[in-house]
């Protein structure tokens, strides 16, 4: 869902009234989980498991190929698009309080940003970015906008390179429009880069101290950051490994600027603080009921019968009957799944540390593991 993506020793670290997972030879579903992502061929792997009775936390496989260290749950990693509903959530508070509205289109906001073949800001409006129904092209489809997302060679040029929104803007704007706004759905990375810029002409500061004041400071969210044009990630930290399609290449792309991500993927953080995040959101903390409802209002995906899409929120059926929310996320090298509850009591995050855009089968596996812990953690499993 954006661009890119992971041991088996068991790990606990335990808040609330009881202890979830246990030592030595005994291991949770959460840490049997885990594991069985690692066989599938992720590097390393970690999950954090939010429930009533307390955290549970497992690993699996290496942070580190160097050095064959642990792949430890308070590791941060790229969040990738997990960052799409923070910036959703931030945009809906400033619906709540009458900065701007849903219908709004994006040429009111950003006049002349948005234009090209058969594209006009003007017929485009929030929602349909929040919603990826803009019909607008991804800028990520197009390797000389990014080329450190397609080759080696291309992100070792590349991986330090600044970008401005505009410029990503621009570049996915070369590209035809996909569909009539509000005809289909598609996902586009360009939608939350505009959405991010709408945002900073509605406040006047950057979408990342609006992210900062309204979500990471209230929630006390003390491993989540985003950091602009710092290409490191704060110890301790998983390294990230990704296998390019143009060269067939394993890179390690832990060191990247993710100002060419912005607001569609910039946010560094921990399985513990989105499961925070999320069940934060879902239980009515950071939204009006009002909103709240807006951002759960979903329309279906073409081709899924299990998946639909809210305003920066997926919904997926759990096989034990119901649904949860969440929004996995990739970065080069990284690559999440995550998911609350609709009632807000189960939350969990799984995080990988690898992605391989050659090896077709073995990452699909890998996907299907990540989503199996997801749905086994909410099911209690």
């Amino acid at each position: 869902m954006a661009i890119v993506l992971g041991c088996a020793t068991l790990a606990t670290l335990v808040t609330g009234p009881t202890a979830l997972a246990s030592h030595g030879g005994g291991a949770t579903p959460l840490q049997r989980d885990a594991a069985a992502v690692h066989q599938a061929g992720a590097v390393g792997v970690t999950a954090v498991l939010e429930t009533p009775d307390g955290t549970v936390t497992a690993h699996s496989g290496t942070a580190d190929l160097r050095t064959g260290a642990p792949a430890r749950p308070q590791a941060h990693v790229r969040a990738g698009s997990t960052t799409k509903p923070f910036i959703a959530t931030v945009v809906l508070q400033l619906v709540g309080e009458g900065e701007l509205s849903l219908e709004d289109t994006v040429e009111e906001w950003l006049p002349g940003v948005v234009t090209g073949d058969e594209i006009d800001g003007s017929s485009i409006t929030v929602r349909q970015l929040l919603q990826h129904t803009s019909g607008l092209p991804d800028y990520l489809g197009r390797p000389d906008v990014l080329p450190a997302f397609y080759s080696a060679a291309g992100f070792h040029e590349n991986q330090l390179r600044h970008y401005t929104d505009e410029e990503l803007v621009a570049g996915a704007l070369r590209s035809s429009a996909e569909f009539e706004p509000g005809t289909d759905w598609s996902y586009s990375n360009t939608n939350y880069i505009l959405a991010g810029m709408i945002i900073e002409r509605v406040t006047g500061h950057s979408w990342e101290r609006e992210v900062r004041d309204r979500i990471i400071e209230p929630l006390n969210l003390t491993g989540t950051e985003l950091r602009g044009d710092d290409p490191t990630l704060p110890p301790p930290f998983l390294r990230g490994y990704h296998t390019f399609p143009e060269d067939g290449r394993r890179a390690d792309t832990t060191v990247f600027n993710t100002t060419g991500a912005s607001a569609s993927g910039a946010l560094i953080s921990t399985p513990r603080d989105i499961d925070r995040f999320l069940s934060a959101l879902v239980g009515g903390e950071l939204l009006r009921p009002a909103e709240l409802a807006e951002m759960q209002r979903v329309r279906e995906i073409p081709g899924q019968t299990d998946v639909s899409y809210g305003l920066g929120l997926f919904r997926r059926e759990l096989t034990c009957g119901g649904f949860f929310w969440g929004h996995g996320g990739t970065a080069l090298g990284y690559n999440h799944e995550n998911g609350v509850t609709a009632d807000g009591s189960r939350a969990v995050t799984v995080a990988t540390n690898s992605f391989d855009m050659v090896d077709e089968a073995t990452q699909d596996r890998t996907d299907d593991a990540m989503l199996t812990l997801v749905d086994n953690a909410l099911c209690a499993r």
